[in-house]
């Protein structure tokens, strides 16, 4: 009798136990990057999280990573083989992993997808994403109290709701300390082509810019401004190293948190999918990394404005809003849901550029 009530004690405890704990394998967890890996740039703020994965779980975990996929038909092959070869969670950041990730999900019911930047979801894959256009407003201001010429340039990726937010909420924040500001964008349809993002940044400078911002992989526009003694907005990392003089501030999107809650859940198995849109107030976006040029009051301004955000007491889609081509989009007291949001389609007034194709 005892040892029947010691077998199923020991049955209990072992059901009990997540997965991983029972059968002391770890727990793997892949990455696929739509870039190199360099040391800055969107593909470098994923894989410093996935160091950070690594570094927090050890031995539970086994992390690996993909780099330089294109978004498409590459991008599938790569994220089945993934599946394949025993990866229990896959973090699939850029937008254009979206549905391959989804055709590769159906097939393997039994693993858990993270799509960054992705909307979509189903029973076992979740997407996340950052409110990059907090950041985007907040640098839009500091642009504004540095340029002379009034005129920003913004090197832009693809025409997608996000890219469109982060040029919209920077011109608005510009013009928020600077009414005569401009924001003039060139479209590259491309995410990580440094040479071409390079070229657009020259071409923008000699056309009267003297502050620009950009939407795309590379420190190739800040290289641009470093070479032509002209000041940038850094996105997804500090770029100091590469632009010491040029560098206004530096945009980051931060997923260390994110990407270990997630791992965590995996391995207790407690795992469901979601939607997660986090922004200044949940650590996953930040403005700072101030270049030597820009005086004190600028930056504690940023900052201050910064607390807003996270506060709620400033929402950098408030009315009233037209776009560029003097159509209303909202009015004074009102402000844009996550719906219009997440939906953007248009460029606000001060914009010169068109939506490109």
């Amino acid at each position: 009798m005892y040892k029947n009530l010691a077998a199923l004690a020991w049955a209990a405890c072992c059901i009990s136990l997540p997965v991983h704990a029972q059968n002391k394998e770890p727990l793997k967890v892949a990455f696929v990057y739509v870039a190199p890996v360099t040391d800055a740039g969107w593909v470098h703020q994923h894989e410093e999280a996935r160091q950070a994965v690594q570094a927090a779980f050890g031995a539970r975990v086994q992390t690996s990573f993909v780099e330089n996929v294109p978004e498409g038909p590459d991008a599938e092959r790569v994220i089945r083989e993934l599946a394949n070869s025993g990866n229990k969670l896959i973090f699939t950041p850029s937008f254009g992993y979206m549905e391959p990730t989804l055709k590769v999900a159906k097939d393997f019911p039994d693993v858990k997808f993270e799509s960054i930047t992705g909307y979509k979801t189903t029973p076992n894959v979740a997407a996340a994403n950052a409110r990059y256009y907090e950041g985007r407003y907040l640098a839009g201001i500091a642009a504004g109290r540095m340029t002379h010429t009034h005129l920003a340039g913004y090197v832009a990726g693809f025409p997608i709701p996000e890219v469109l937010q982060g040029i919209n909420a920077f011109t608005l924040g510009m013009r928020s300390v600077d009414p005569k500001a401009q924001v003039r964008v060139v479209w590259l349809n491309e995410w990580f082509d440094p040479g071409k993002e390079r070229d657009a940044a020259m071409a923008l400078f000699d056309q009267g810019v003297d502050v620009i911002s950009f939407h795309t992989a590379s420190t190739a526009v800040m290289a641009a401004a470093q070479e032509r003694g002209k000041l940038a907005i850094a996105y997804h990392s500090d770029m100091r190293k590469v632009a010491p003089d040029a560098q206004i501030l530096a945009v980051t999107h931060q997923w260390a948190d994110y990407y270990k809650r997630r791992t965590q859940a995996v391995l207790d198995g407690t795992w469901k999918s979601g939607n997660v849109w986090g922004g200044v107030k949940d650590g996953m976006i930040r403005v700072g990394y101030f270049g030597s040029k820009v005086p004190k009051p600028v930056q504690q301004e940023v900052l201050v404005r910064q607390q807003d955000i996270a506060a709620g007491r400033l929402r950098p889609f408030a009315g009233p809003i037209a776009d560029n081509q003097g159509k209303p989009v909202i009015a004074k007291g009102q402000a844009l849901n996550d719906t219009q949001i997440l939906t953007m389609n248009f460029l606000v007034s001060g914009v010169q550029g068109k939506i490109g194709q």
